[in-house]
């Protein structure tokens, strides 16, 4: 699964628990019995977008880790380049920073 899909994932479950916890609040008048179902599918709901937010979490952690990792081991294969990058963005920011 792509990142792509599962934003809209999480965007249709978000939505859907959205319009569940609406239509709940709104329905005074509905029977008790259809308000514990509706009360129920939004539990459901916010399981399942918790849980997705967090394997979420969890796999930008990962992904993280993973490019640092990468990072370190190219700066220490390569020395001089990771002071050429590091000297090239202080000076980009140094005179975005001058020109405020």
């Amino acid at each position: 699964m792509s990142k792509n899909d599962t934003a809209e994932n999480l965007r249709k479950e978000l939505n859907t628990m959205a319009d569940t916890l609406e239509e709940v609040l709104s329905s005074s008048d509905k029977p008790k019995a259809e308000l514990q179902k509706m009360r129920s599918k939004a539990e459901n709901i916010l399981k399942s977008t918790r849980d997705q937010l967090s394997e979420t979490g969890e796999k930008m952690v990962d992904k993280t880790k993973e490019l640092k990792d990468k990072a370190d081991t190219y700066v220490h294969d390569n020395p001089w380049t990771g002071v050429a990058i590091g000297a090239a963005a202080g000076l980009v920011l140094g005179v975005l920073l001058s020109r405020r």
